[in-house]
């Protein structure tokens, strides 16, 4: 038995702000999380390249959970890094995992938007054999998949006793009932673009960064 769960929460992080924060917040108090390890990704597979460079994104993090104790930063994905190479969420799991050990209960932070994507992921049916894979909700999307080998999957490994997160290692798949929060990286960039007001979508240090550094057009 393992009793303290540790959960990993990956992004692009460009800029970090309250719709990754808020609902981070409200998962550790649903089932108990005593930690949550921020990782920006370095070259994100899925996604568009980041706007803000490494180093910036960075400091946007630190700024966010200087107040929260509940955060860490995991910069595993920048520091191993190779040139050009997309970061590979299982190979970050499988790291991690061998720094903790196999009776650790450690969890990985997605959102739904991320879960329709699954199968896309490289050995995408392995990541529950180094973690508890922790799903929350987003706007616009649900729990079901046309995709039967994923629904499949989820049937297979879903539980909603949150003991099995916490007395186990890996290998369970929970739907969170963390609050929906309509916002995005992509729609805070355009705001700023736009010269729309976007100060109550991020931290305060976050959006004073941003305007110093005339990060997004600001």
């Amino acid at each position: 038995m393992s009793g303290h769960l540790t959960a990993l929460f990956g992004g692009t992080f460009d800029p970090i702000h309250y719709g990754h924060l808020l609902p981070s917040m409200a998962l550790a108090k649903e089932i108990n999380l005593t930690h949550i390890s921020l990782l920006p990704n370095y070259i994100p597979p899925h996604k568009a390249q980041p706007k803000a460079t490494t180093a910036q994104r960075l400091a946007m993090i630190k700024l966010a959970i200087e107040d929260y104790p509940l955060f860490s930063i995991d910069v595993r994905e920048i520091t191993h890094a190779k040139p050009n190479r997309p970061s590979y969420t299982i190979d970050t799991l499988q790291n991690w995992r061998s720094e903790y050990g196999e009776h650790k209960s450690l969890a990985f932070i997605i959102g739904q938007d991320s879960l329709c994507n699954l199968p896309k992921w490289y050995h995408w049916q392995s990541l529950l054999d180094y973690c508890h894979l922790l799903i929350c909700p987003r706007p616009g999307f649900t729990n079901t998949t046309d995709n039967l080998q994923l629904q499949k999957w989820l049937l297979q490994h879903s539980t909603k006793n949150i003991t099995d997160l916490q007395q186990n290692p890996c290998g369970s798949i929970y739907f969170a009932n963390t609050p929906l929060k309509a916002i995005s990286a992509t729609e805070i960039r355009q705001h700023i673009e736009n010269r729309q007001d976007y100060q109550s979508l991020l931290p305060p240090k976050v959006w004073q960064y941003i305007q110093t550094q005339h990060l997004y057009g600001a």
